[in-house]
């Protein structure tokens, strides 16, 4: 799963990126000024970073990229800006990002870009399959098989999987996945994860003869592979 990091003060805006990249799967963290996001491009390890251009606090966008390209982040940055001049975007280019979009933008378009980024800077190797006992997931694919049998599941399906098969033989907690799987603080009880746990089992299981989602009462759910 590619990890994005949106900086962007606008909460409205950064939700709704939030929202499309997720709906894409991809893992989304937010920072909402410019030293926010650059200690968090700094300290975490994200495949890509949308870069908003006007930040609020005195470190704007193409302070926050400077400053990366100089801690040695080679991450590639899509710069956001209401400043449409030819040479606004140039500079933005010359500083050190990798893409430029204008506001308004269609968030389908910035989902695009950020792919073909990705394609361009695949960064360093990684795992690209998962397996379970004979459940596997291939990363790169984004398809699942139990037993051989491809299974057909949707995105928002594939990160939660993903994340319960990361977390093998662990207990996840219905917090950890709201926040790691929807990107959003787990503030009141929502059903959201329970529907979607029930769709999975379904899929992986449709006798309900060997369950591989275990619910943990009072903690959450485990992943277990049968015997």
């Amino acid at each position: 799963m590619n990890r994005i990091l949106v900086v962007e003060d606008d909460p409205k805006t950064a939700d709704e990126i939030s929202a499309a990249l997720g709906d894409h799967g991809f893992a989304v963290d937010c920072a909402n000024n410019g030293r926010d996001g650059l200690l968090k491009a700094a300290a975490g390890t994200y495949d890509a970073i949308v870069l908003d251009r006007m930040l609020p606090g005195g470190l704007d966008g193409l302070g926050v990229l400077a400053a990366l390209r100089a801690a040695g982040v080679e991450a590639p940055v899509l710069i956001l800006s209401a400043l449409s001049a030819v040479d606004e975007r140039v500079r933005g280019l010359r500083a050190g990002g990798d893409d430029y979009v204008t506001k308004p933008f269609d968030f389908l378009e910035l989902t695009a870009r950020l792919e073909i980024l990705l394609r361009r800077h695949p960064g360093p190797q990684r795992e690209t399959t998962l397996r379970a006992g004979k459940l596997e997931m291939d990363l790169l694919r984004h398809t699942v098989r139990l037993s051989g049998k491809a299974i057909e599941i949707l995105p928002r399906e594939f990160r939660l999987l993903e994340y319960l098969m990361r977390h093998a033989g662990q207990v996840v907690t219905r917090t950890m996945l709201f926040e790691e799987v929807w990107n959003y603080h787990y503030i009141e009880p929502t059903n959201v994860i329970d529907v979607h746990i029930s769709k999975l089992r379904r899929k992986l299981d449709p006798d309900g003869r060997e369950p591989m989602i275990h619910t943990v009462r009072g903690s959450g759910y485990m992943l277990r592979a049968p015997d």
